[in-house]
């Protein structure tokens, strides 16, 4: 097993060991943004100190909802001085959405519609236009995420501030740097700084970055592993230039179809767990295999 060197950083281990980024981003469409200045605790929303375990509570409603509740925070600590801000997100390939308000009351929160942004219905706050660059900077979560989500935090603050936020663990500790786009659901990882710029810039102008991108929340791991490969194929940055048309999984293949253009283009995928037990995370009790996704087949359909 490998040792528990409280040295260890995981971000530098999968560096080493060029683990693929694609197709690694965790599974959610529906999201809850709680600012939160903090301190956060290992597991964030749990160990926020909210009033009356209404952390436990919100979490709960929340399962059962099918929503993932994250704690934000701008980078500076500002917060509204007349209320709680929580933003309401849905990804979606194509009616993806954000919505917001501010609560006078933090137990507000289970007021909340979260059965209707499970759902991808509106829950009734305002509409958000502006995107949200979420950033893990979850340091007592993994140290990878603290260590170097926050410069990349830092300069995605001075160029967008109103768009830029501090966001609590959201997967993928491995590839710290890591931001999570939102409405659109789209996670990047092992950003820097200048990258993390760049990737922002391209959004602006409605565009991925393929470098980066580990996937689109909306879709299962082997899925977005094939709209990445396709994307990658054709050279085709544009985001709304490719979209899925259908998936079929079975035994361990992946058979989606995406439309671009008036073409419809088939991706076969293989996805296994690896052969070998490794430390995924800097604290993880365990190893674990890295699951792998291997490109078998590509074409354009007739």
């Amino acid at each position: 097993m490998t040792s528990r060197d409280p040295a260890f950083r995981c971000s530098r281990a999968s560096t080493l060991r060029n683990d693929p980024a694609a197709g690694t981003a965790s599974t959610v469409r529906a999201f809850l943004l709680i600012e939160h200045p903090g301190p956060w605790g290992v597991d964030a929303l749990r160990d926020a100190r909210l009033p009356d375990g209404l952390g436990d509570s919100v979490a709960r409603a929340a399962a059962a909802a099918l929503v993932r509740p994250l704690l934000v925070r701008r980078p500076d600590r500002r917060t509204h001085h007349d209320g709680l801000r929580v933003f309401a997100a849905f990804a979606h390939p194509t009616r993806s959405f954000v919505e917001t308000t501010i609560l006078a009351d933090p137990h507000q929160l289970l007021d909340l519609d979260l059965a209707a942004l499970g759902a991808g219905r509106s829950p009734g706050l305002t509409p958000h236009d502006a995107p949200l660059l979420c950033v893990c900077t979850h340091g007592r979560h993994d140290a990878c995420c603290a260590e170097r989500g926050r410069p990349v935090v830092a300069a995605l603050a001075a160029a967008h501030p109103e768009e830029t936020w501090e966001v609590s663990h959201i997967g993928g500790d491995r590839f710290a740097g890591n931001l999570l786009v939102l409405p659109q659901g789209l996670y990047y990882g092992r950003l820097d700084a200048v990258s993390a710029l760049a990737v922002a810039d391209g959004h602006a102008a409605g565009h991925v970055d393929l470098e980066h991108l580990r996937g689109r929340s909306a879709y299962a791991m082997p899925v977005q592993f094939a709209e990445i490969a396709l994307r990658r194929s054709l050279g085709e940055t544009r985001d709304a230039a490719v979209r899925l048309v259908s998936r079929q999984i079975r035994d361990g293949i992946t058979d989606a179809v995406f439309a671009v253009g008036a073409d419809h283009w088939e991706v076969r995928v293989r996805t296994a767990p690896g052969a070998e037990l490794l430390q995924l995370t800097c604290k993880a009790a365990r190893d674990n295999p890295v699951p792998q996704h291997e490109l078998l087949g590509l074409r354009r359909l007739d």
